[in-house]
């Protein structure tokens, strides 16, 4: 099975498949910031054109880190980044942020972070279930109307949510949590496979869990590839509109996973993928 290796976002933004998740650069020392610059520089040299991060990761930090390690940026790079979430003391460490004018905030900081004029993918990290969905998609409308944005995604949503924003504003992609062993937004793909959606599927890997399948196991060792690259090219395969973003603080991890759009699965092979479970 050959699979397509670029897509285009909102039907005009092309990026490779394979993109690449910075969620991992958090440098705690000197030594490790710059292990994390030659990461982010190391994507792109080897042809990443899609880099996800958010302001949850290092509640900013690691957008200040891809602008330093990487603008001015090539032309064909899209940095997409996520806002919706605020650093709380409490809980589980945040909160929901989907007030307009905290919107508009974390859009105006993102943007000095990353030392862009324009956002060309921003994603809404989580409804806020305090406010009113429109408000919410409103503020986004408008900072797009106002050059600031270029297009709007998602992300953890259900169908009938994904239904019910597409009716506020035009949605280019959804990101949530899906891999070859949890399957359970599989309605959500679908959905944004009828809708030309790209959905870019966090925690794409399973980390810890694919080379300890049996049939991933032994589709890796037929195609002498690693579990890895086998469970990445089941997703190119399963979906044109998938856009895996797997992570990594390490180079050689980094090189191993982007060479999964060079593995490719036979139908046999696919099928047998397919039917993997939680219990193999």
């Amino acid at each position: 099975m050959t699979a397509p290796t670029t897509f285009p976002i909102s039907g005009d933004l092309e990026v490779r498949r394979l993109g690449y998740g910075a969620m991992h650069l958090r440098p705690e020392t000197a030594e490790a910031r710059a292990d994390c610059l030659a990461v982010a520089r190391r994507a792109v040299e080897l042809g990443v054109t899609l880099i996800d991060t958010a302001h949850m990761y290092g509640w900013g930090a690691n957008e200040d880190l891809l602008a330093e390690a990487l603008h001015p940026y090539p032309h064909d790079l899209l940095i997409a980044t996520k806002v919706g979430i605020r650093h709380t003391t409490s809980g589980e460490g945040w909160r929901h942020a989907g007030e307009p004018a905290d919107l508009r905030a974390q859009v105006d900081e993102a943007l000095r972070r990353l030392s862009l004029d324009r956002i060309e993918l921003l994603q809404l990290h989580r409804l806020d279930p305090g406010v009113p969905l429109p408000d919410q998609l409103g503020a986004l409308r408008d900072l797009r109307d106002e050059g600031k944005v270029g297009r709007i995604g998602l992300s953890e949503v259900t169908v009938a949510e994904l239904a019910e924003a597409r009716a506020i504003v035009d949605i280019a992609s959804v990101q949530n949590r899906y891999n070859l062993l949890d399957r359970e937004h599989e309605p959500v793909l679908r959905a944004c496979e009828a809708a030309g959606i790209a959905f870019l599927p966090w925690r794409p890997v399973a980390a810890g869990k694919s080379g300890a399948r049996s049939e991933i196991a032994a589709v890796a060792e037929e195609l002498d590839a690693t579990p890895t690259q086998v469970v990445l090219a089941w997703l190119l395969a399963h979906s044109p509109v998938i856009l895996p973003i797997p992570g990594t603080a390490d180079i050689a991890h980094l090189e191993e996973n982007l060479g999964a759009d060079a593995v490719h699965l036979t139908r046999e092979q696919y099928d047998r993928l397919s039917r993997a479970s939680e219990s193999d």
